[in-house]
């Protein structure tokens, strides 16, 4: 079949016409954008979890320094949930006032003081993380509006943060427990 002209443009005959996909519902997107960012910080992607970060660590080893690094699994654990919890709490609290920086965000001692201070400290961990886990999977929250008490913050941002954050710093719990010899793959 040959090309003829209709009202000086040429078109093809007998092919079918390309149609654009339609784009998808607003609604589809933000569950899709929802779904990326809770896999993001529930240990998805291309770095070790929370809870592997963490499992199987000995009591003994949880204030054990190597020479030449400034940290500890304890001070590790406690920067994890200082941070972590400051952020959520700017996300959803106008009247939270963040710690002093640098000293607000890590803890005055290399090793938990009391019997239950690595547990405690675990479980508010995952309470936090489930928070934000929860603030981000509402459908009422507008991850793109700016949080009115912040500078251009975003929830979507903070909580883009809080999985980098995390991230960066259990893999440096890891590469601290190869070099105490607790880390088994």
């Amino acid at each position: 079949m040959g090309a003829r002209k209709s009202a000086g443009k040429t078109v093809k005959a007998n092919r079918p016409v390309k149609r654009a996909k339609p784009a998808r519902p607003a609604d589809a997107r933000d569950r899709v954008l929802r779904e990326h960012v809770l896999y993001l910080l529930k240990e998805g992607g291309a770095h070790v979890g929370f809870e592997k970060a963490l499992a199987g660590l000995p009591e003994n080893l949880r204030g054990a320094r190597v020479e030449g690094l400034p940290f500890t699994p304890w001070r590790l654990l406690e920067h994890l949930r200082l941070a972590q919890g400051d952020i959520l709490e700017f996300s959803r609290n106008p009247k939270h006032v963040s710690p002093a920086w640098p000293d607000g965000y890590w803890p005055g001692t290399d090793a938990p003081q009391g019997p239950g201070d690595w547990d405690r400290s675990v479980a508010s961990f995952r309470a936090d993380l489930k928070a934000m886990q929860r603030l981000v999977s509402n459908p009422k929250t507008d991850l793109y509006a700016r949080i009115p008490h912040g500078n251009g913050q975003t929830v979507l941002r903070e909580a883009l943060l809080i999985a980098d954050h995390n991230a960066y710093h259990l893999g440096q719990l890891v590469m601290l427990r190869r070099l105490l010899g607790s880390w088994h793959d």
